[in-house]
């Protein structure tokens, strides 16, 4: 398991990570977007890291270390689903799934500039704001 861990976390800023703590960061993740995720589309995606190396290390893990923890990596990305919408035009479950969805509820401040329906810091998105994503001032 420590090798799998090494060889899919081991180059990331930090050092290696432990199952254990990328799961607690996708759930830490998973709650901040629930809230009304405060940050840019850029900081979500440093934010969801954590995802990509559970995708990538899971595989990897011995057959009953996954067993033990699927439920918990199910229940967090079943959250994930709930709290945010997916890109339009995008397949739902395909691939890196968690990086083409959007948080449902966005704090910004009340200056905020809206471009395309979209606050600062996403204003890079590729379409307008969908309706299903609330700016909360």
């Amino acid at each position: 398991m420590r090798a799998a861990l090494l060889a899919v976390t081991g180059h990331w800023a930090g050092g290696p990570r432990t199952l254990d703590s990328l799961c607690r960061s996708w759930r830490d993740a998973v709650a901040a977007v629930a809230d009304g995720y405060s940050w840019s589309a850029p900081e979500l995606t440093h934010d969801i890291w954590c995802r990509t190396g559970l995708a990538r290390v899971w595989p990897l893990l011995p057959p009953r270390v996954r067993a033990l923890r699927q439920r918990e990596l199910d229940e967090s990305d079943d959250r994930f689903r709930e709290v945010t919408v997916p890109w339009p035009d995008q397949v739902a479950d395909r691939g890196e799934w968690w990086m083409r969805r959007i948080p449902r509820l966005l704090d910004c401040e009340p200056e905020e500039r809206l471009d395309r329906g979209w606050p600062t810091g996403w204003e890079m998105m590729p379409f307008p704001r969908p309706d299903g994503v609330e700016l909360r001032y």
